[in-house]
């Protein structure tokens, strides 16, 4: 086993905020169970990451009961579940230990948010010398609102800056179906 499948943030949190309603991605789950389902079918390492945010009583919060993964995602005895409080899935959590410890060298990635928690762990996953592959149809994003807060940058071009800041320097962006085959 030298590849990892991590699964990034789908957690029951993010359906508890307004923005939700526009969401680029709202079959994220079956996207990402898809991925899961390839990476099992290699033997390859599932890990599954949940962001926390403790005592902000939001629902990031591990006390408002919603910092669980989505319905329809389930961890398999011995999938690692991390919870985190950085935006990247390394710095507040022992992934690279786990991942250094079982010989892991490359990394599938998916979840939520495409450009913040998901690129900032691609980017951080490539720093640290592991090959990364970034599967955006598998990420989920909103739109960002600019600083002015009149205009916004909608979720396709928050997906196409991600891939063109990922693409050749810290990830390879693929699809579900070429990993499929792969």
């Amino acid at each position: 086993m030298t590849k990892a499948l991590i699964v990034i943030d789908i957690q029951e949190s993010f359906r508890q905020r307004e923005s939700w309603a526009r969401v680029s991605t709202p079959d994220i789950v079956d996207r990402a169970g898809r991925l899961v389902d390839i990476a099992r079918g290699n033997g390859d390492l599932v890990v599954w990451v949940l962001h926390t945010e403790p005592g902000t009583g939001n629902p990031f919060d591990p006390d408002s009961g919603f910092v669980r993964l989505m319905d329809g995602l389930k961890p398999e005895a011995g999938d690692p579940v991390l919870a985190k409080t950085s935006r990247n899935s390394f710095t507040t959590t022992n992934l690279q230990q786990i991942l250094t410890e079982k010989g892991i060298r490359e990394l599938v990635l998916c979840g939520i948010q495409t450009e913040q928690c998901c690129e900032t762990t691609a980017r951080v996953a490539a720093d640290l010398g592991f090959d990364v592959t970034f599967v955006t149809e598998a990420t989920a994003t909103f739109p960002i609102p600019h600083r002015n807060g009149v205009d916004e940058l909608g979720v396709d071009a928050v997906i196409e800056r991600t891939e063109y800041a990922l693409s050749g320097r810290f990830a390879t962006i693929s699809t579900i179906a070429e990993l499929a085959v792969g």
